[in-house]
Protein backbone atom coordinates (compact mmCIF):
# COMPACT_ATOMS: atom_id res chain seq x y z
CA UNK A 1 0.00 0.00 0.00
CA UNK A 2 1.68 3.74 -0.83
CA UNK A 3 2.42 5.25 1.84
CA UNK A 4 3.06 9.22 1.45
CA UNK A 5 3.66 12.53 2.92
CA UNK A 6 0.49 14.69 3.21
CA UNK A 7 1.74 18.57 3.12
CA UNK A 8 0.15 22.37 4.22
CA UNK A 9 -0.22 24.73 1.64
CA UNK A 10 3.76 25.73 2.82
CA UNK A 11 5.23 22.89 1.86
CA UNK A 12 5.37 21.48 5.95
CA UNK A 13 4.29 17.93 6.45
CA UNK A 14 1.59 17.26 8.42
CA UNK A 15 1.00 13.52 8.23
CA UNK A 16 0.67 10.28 6.62
CA UNK A 17 -1.97 9.03 4.24
CA UNK A 18 -2.05 5.48 2.76
CA UNK A 19 -3.23 5.11 -0.72
CA UNK A 20 -5.17 2.16 -1.51
CA UNK A 21 -3.33 -0.41 -3.92
CA UNK A 22 -6.23 -0.90 -5.87
CA UNK A 23 -6.29 2.73 -7.52
CA UNK A 24 -3.34 4.02 -6.76
CA UNK A 25 -0.88 1.08 -6.42
CA UNK A 26 -1.75 -1.30 -9.61
CA UNK A 27 0.13 -2.65 -12.38
CA UNK A 28 0.06 0.23 -15.05
CA UNK A 29 -1.61 -1.31 -18.01
CA UNK A 30 0.39 0.62 -21.19
CA UNK A 31 -1.94 -0.55 -23.71
CA UNK A 32 -5.34 0.44 -22.03
CA UNK A 33 -3.55 3.78 -21.13
CA UNK A 34 -2.83 3.96 -25.00
CA UNK A 35 -6.18 3.62 -26.15
CA UNK A 36 -7.76 5.72 -23.08
CA UNK A 37 -5.47 8.55 -24.22
CA UNK A 38 -6.25 8.09 -28.10
CA UNK A 39 -10.08 8.08 -27.47
CA UNK A 40 -9.62 11.19 -25.77
CA UNK A 41 -7.76 13.10 -28.50
CA UNK A 42 -10.01 11.67 -30.94
CA UNK A 43 -13.09 13.34 -28.89
CA UNK A 44 -11.00 16.40 -29.26
CA UNK A 45 -11.37 16.88 -32.96
CA UNK A 46 -13.61 19.18 -34.39
CA UNK A 47 -14.30 17.09 -37.50
CA UNK A 48 -15.44 20.22 -39.66
CA UNK A 49 -12.86 19.29 -42.25
CA UNK A 50 -15.41 19.74 -45.63
CA UNK A 51 -15.14 20.01 -49.36
CA UNK A 52 -17.43 20.32 -51.80
CA UNK A 53 -19.00 17.29 -54.61
CA UNK A 54 -19.66 18.03 -57.43
CA UNK A 55 -23.24 18.82 -56.48
CA UNK A 56 -22.05 21.40 -54.38
CA UNK A 57 -19.94 23.78 -56.50
CA UNK A 58 -21.31 26.65 -58.21
CA UNK A 59 -22.39 26.36 -61.75
CA UNK A 60 -21.83 24.01 -64.79
CA UNK A 61 -25.49 23.36 -65.24
CA UNK A 62 -25.03 23.21 -68.93
CA UNK A 63 -23.62 20.62 -71.15
CA UNK A 64 -20.45 22.53 -72.49
CA UNK A 65 -20.74 20.90 -76.30
CA UNK A 66 -22.96 18.24 -77.98
CA UNK A 67 -22.59 14.81 -76.89
CA UNK A 68 -21.52 13.61 -80.90
CA UNK A 69 -19.49 15.02 -83.42
CA UNK A 70 -17.15 17.68 -82.35
CA UNK A 71 -14.56 15.54 -81.94
CA UNK A 72 -13.76 16.08 -78.32
CA UNK A 73 -14.43 13.86 -75.33
CA UNK A 74 -17.82 13.48 -74.51
CA UNK A 75 -18.58 15.85 -71.21
CA UNK A 76 -21.40 16.77 -69.16
CA UNK A 77 -20.54 19.44 -66.79
CA UNK A 78 -18.27 21.51 -66.54
CA UNK A 79 -17.76 20.99 -63.01
CA UNK A 80 -16.92 17.14 -63.31
CA UNK A 81 -14.33 16.24 -61.14
CA UNK A 82 -11.63 16.16 -63.73
CA UNK A 83 -12.02 19.78 -64.74
CA UNK A 84 -10.43 22.77 -62.86
CA UNK A 85 -12.95 24.18 -60.53
CA UNK A 86 -14.99 20.95 -60.89
CA UNK A 87 -16.01 18.83 -57.76
CA UNK A 88 -13.60 16.96 -55.37
CA UNK A 89 -13.94 13.23 -55.55
CA UNK A 90 -14.38 10.99 -52.11
CA UNK A 91 -13.31 14.15 -50.26
CA UNK A 92 -13.57 14.69 -46.23
CA UNK A 93 -17.05 15.49 -44.69
CA UNK A 94 -18.11 16.63 -41.67
CA UNK A 95 -18.23 14.07 -39.06
CA UNK A 96 -17.69 13.17 -35.52
CA UNK A 97 -14.03 11.30 -34.59
CA UNK A 98 -15.55 10.59 -30.62
CA UNK A 99 -16.21 6.72 -29.74
CA UNK A 100 -16.30 5.01 -26.48
CA UNK A 101 -14.28 2.39 -24.52
CA UNK A 102 -15.84 0.30 -22.31
CA UNK A 103 -16.36 1.29 -18.67
CA UNK A 104 -14.47 -1.23 -17.20
CA UNK A 105 -11.03 0.06 -19.92
CA UNK A 106 -11.43 3.81 -18.64
CA UNK A 107 -11.43 2.67 -15.04
CA UNK A 108 -8.22 0.91 -15.60
CA UNK A 109 -6.98 3.52 -17.80
CA UNK A 110 -7.75 6.28 -15.04
CA UNK A 111 -5.99 3.93 -12.25
CA UNK A 112 -3.13 3.08 -14.55
CA UNK A 113 -1.83 6.68 -15.17
CA UNK A 114 -2.40 7.37 -11.16
CA UNK A 115 -0.33 4.56 -10.14
CA UNK A 116 2.50 6.12 -12.98
CA UNK A 117 2.12 9.03 -10.63
CA UNK A 118 2.45 7.24 -7.43
CA UNK A 119 5.86 5.33 -9.31
CA UNK A 120 7.12 8.34 -10.82
CA UNK A 121 7.02 10.17 -7.07
CA UNK A 122 4.97 12.44 -9.41
CA UNK A 123 2.13 12.92 -6.61
CA UNK A 124 1.89 15.07 -4.42
CA UNK A 125 -0.92 15.27 -1.06
CA UNK A 126 -1.98 18.40 0.28
CA UNK A 127 -4.22 18.79 3.51
CA UNK A 128 -5.89 21.23 2.01
CA UNK A 129 -5.73 24.01 -0.62
CA UNK A 130 -8.00 26.98 -0.36
CA UNK A 131 -7.84 31.12 -1.23
CA UNK A 132 -9.43 33.48 0.99
CA UNK A 133 -9.60 35.48 -2.61
CA UNK A 134 -8.60 35.29 -6.89
CA UNK A 135 -5.43 35.68 -6.11
CA UNK A 136 -2.87 34.41 -8.66
CA UNK A 137 0.40 34.93 -6.71
CA UNK A 138 -0.69 33.04 -3.75
CA UNK A 139 -1.09 29.94 -6.14
CA UNK A 140 2.22 30.72 -6.78
CA UNK A 141 3.64 30.99 -3.35
CA UNK A 142 1.82 27.37 -2.64
CA UNK A 143 3.58 25.94 -5.82
CA UNK A 144 6.79 27.49 -4.87
CA UNK A 145 6.84 25.59 -1.47
CA UNK A 146 6.12 22.92 -2.96
CA UNK A 147 9.18 22.88 -5.79
CA UNK A 148 7.06 22.14 -8.05
CA UNK A 149 8.32 24.51 -11.08
CA UNK A 150 6.48 22.24 -13.84
CA UNK A 151 3.35 21.75 -15.37
CA UNK A 152 0.92 20.93 -12.63
CA UNK A 153 -2.54 19.39 -12.43
CA UNK A 154 -4.30 20.38 -8.97
CA UNK A 155 -7.72 18.25 -8.00
CA UNK A 156 -9.78 19.21 -5.54
CA UNK A 157 -13.03 17.42 -4.00
CA UNK A 158 -15.56 20.01 -4.55
CA UNK A 159 -15.16 23.23 -7.47
CA UNK A 160 -13.48 25.83 -5.86
CA UNK A 161 -14.27 28.77 -7.71
CA UNK A 162 -11.56 31.19 -6.11
CA UNK A 163 -8.90 28.56 -6.74
CA UNK A 164 -10.08 28.26 -10.36
CA UNK A 165 -10.01 31.91 -10.92
CA UNK A 166 -6.77 32.05 -9.26
CA UNK A 167 -4.79 29.44 -11.17
CA UNK A 168 -6.41 29.97 -14.61
CA UNK A 169 -3.83 32.98 -15.59
CA UNK A 170 -1.00 30.36 -14.51
CA UNK A 171 1.15 29.07 -17.81
CA UNK A 172 0.63 24.78 -17.23
CA UNK A 173 -1.56 24.85 -14.49
CA UNK A 174 -4.82 23.10 -14.46
CA UNK A 175 -7.32 23.03 -11.78
CA UNK A 176 -10.50 19.94 -11.79
CA UNK A 177 -12.34 18.25 -9.17
CA UNK A 178 -12.36 14.38 -8.90
CA UNK A 179 -15.28 13.73 -10.41
CA UNK A 180 -13.40 15.69 -13.69
CA UNK A 181 -10.44 14.02 -13.41
CA UNK A 182 -9.29 11.90 -17.12
CA UNK A 183 -6.37 9.90 -18.60
CA UNK A 184 -5.26 12.53 -20.70
CA UNK A 185 -4.89 15.76 -18.39
CA UNK A 186 -2.88 13.29 -15.46
CA UNK A 187 -0.61 12.15 -18.40
CA UNK A 188 -0.10 15.48 -20.02
CA UNK A 189 1.02 17.41 -16.56
CA UNK A 190 4.54 16.60 -14.96
CA UNK A 191 3.16 17.04 -11.40
CA UNK A 192 -0.55 15.93 -9.78
CA UNK A 193 -1.74 17.93 -6.93
CA UNK A 194 -4.49 15.89 -4.77
CA UNK A 195 -6.19 17.81 -1.78
CA UNK A 196 -7.16 14.79 1.25
CA UNK A 197 -10.69 14.92 -0.11
CA UNK A 198 -10.42 14.44 -3.84
CA UNK A 199 -8.22 11.68 -2.85
CA UNK A 200 -10.86 10.13 -0.94
CA UNK A 201 -13.34 10.76 -3.56
CA UNK A 202 -11.16 8.81 -6.21
CA UNK A 203 -10.50 5.98 -3.78
CA UNK A 204 -14.44 5.28 -2.77
CA UNK A 205 -15.43 5.48 -7.19
CA UNK A 206 -12.44 3.79 -8.40
CA UNK A 207 -11.88 1.52 -5.43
Amino acid sequence: MPKLAVLDQKGTEVGNIELADTVFGIEPNQNVLYEAIVMQQASLRQGTHATKNRSAVRGGGRKPWRQKGTGRARQGSIRSPQWVGGGVVFGPSPRSYSYKLPKKMRRLAIKSALSVKVNDNDLIVLNELTMDAPKTKEVVNVLNSLSVNQKALIVTGEFDDTLALSARNIPGVTVLTAAELNVLDVVNHDKLILTKDATAKLEEVLG
